[in-house]
């Protein structure tokens, strides 16, 4: 691949499976990296060649554990110790990210922190994709190329799914910009579910605004942590007369009994990007490929090219 400046992609442990993928689209190996474990849980990051003059690019999503982003924090600290021209993070899901704000007294911003800590390691650029808040973009003092999930999804939902029946619905309110936008690129109809927690990760009421009847309904959401939420939903929506339910989500974190809960819910199937490893198994799930996409943004950077062009909304 002809760039302005030489450059090496490099991945974390738990996102090698996809940096694999990302550097077989850019038709480059993937950099040599050694990542040694200690017995008390320690570890330490060496690059196995050099990596002087280079834009390094280092893929790694921050999802749990922290033992992530850690690895992220200590590849860019190496990377900038060896003379490394710029660092790239490359990160297809920002975690913490649903700590944005002070929505009660005496809490952290987690992201705010997240954010300060990559800069302090050395971060000169961050590509990353469907961040839970937008404003998380503002934390960053340099640039951050935001992709969505939207560039994989919308092709896959106009091959698969006859738009005459279709209606957009998200599983909350806080979802009805993501939805409106989808809404209005494949120009159908959009719902609502407005809900209630009690606690954290547990909806305590909902209620659907908007009609889903003889529908087959499309639910839009950026994470699935246990299901709860979209599973209520989709259980909501059938009850209101819907023919069918999907649902569409960027991030996977399917956090224990997710999966479970996706097999017994009235969802017939789940749209996920590999921005996290799936581990689990459950023939409701549908995983979509990032790889793409994250490849041509970082062909575009190297060239001091626009990406812009890559969003599909």
């Amino acid at each position: 691949m002809s760039t302005n400046r030489p450059f090496l992609v490099f991945s974390g442990t738990n996102s090698r499976y996809l940096a694999e993928k990302i550097c077989l689209s850019l038709e480059c190996p993937l950099g040599q990296m050694n990542i040694e474990r200690f017995a008390d849980g320690e570890f330490s990051v060496s690059y196995e060649e050099s990596i002087r003059g280079r834009d390094v690019f280092l893929v790694q999503s921050t999802c749990p554990s922290s033992d992530n982003l850690l690895e992220l924090l200590l590849m860019m600290d190496a990377a900038k110790r060896a003379s490394a021209h710029s660092i790239i993070a490359v990160i297809p899901y920002f975690g913490w990210a649903r700590q944005d704000r002070k929505d009660k007294p005496r809490v952290s911003i987690g992201a705010k922190l997240i954010a300060d800590l990559l800069s302090v390691a050395g971060l000169n650029r961050l590509i990353t994709m469907d961040l839970h808040a937008d404003q998380i973009q503002g934390f960053f003092n340099v640039p951050v190329d935001h992709l969505y999930a939207s560039t994989v999804f919308l092709p896959f939902i106009k091959s698969a799914f006859p738009p005459a029946n279709l209606v957009m619905a998200t599983p909350d309110v806080g979802g009805s910009k993501r939805a409106s936008s989808y809404s209005k690129y494949l120009e159908i109809p959009m719902v609502i579910c407005h809900k209630s927690r009690s606690k954290a990760n547990e909806v305590s009421d909902m209620k659907i605004i908007g009609d889903v009847t003889d529908k087959d309904v499309l639910l839009i959401d950026d994470i699935v942590d246990t299901a709860g939420t979209i599973t209520k939903a989709a259980g909501l929506m059938m009850q209101s007369g819907a023919n069918s339910v999907r649902a569409l989500a960027s991030h996977a974190v399917m956090s224990d009994p997710a999966s479970l809960r996706v097999d017994q819910s009235a969802l017939s199937e789940i749209l996920f990007t590999d921005s996290i490893p799936y581990t689990k198994k459950s023939e409701k799930v549908t995983i979509l490929s990032v790889a793409d996409m994250f490849a041509e943004s970082i062909r575009r950077v190297c060239r001091n090219e626009s990406i812009s062009s890559l969003y599909t909304m």
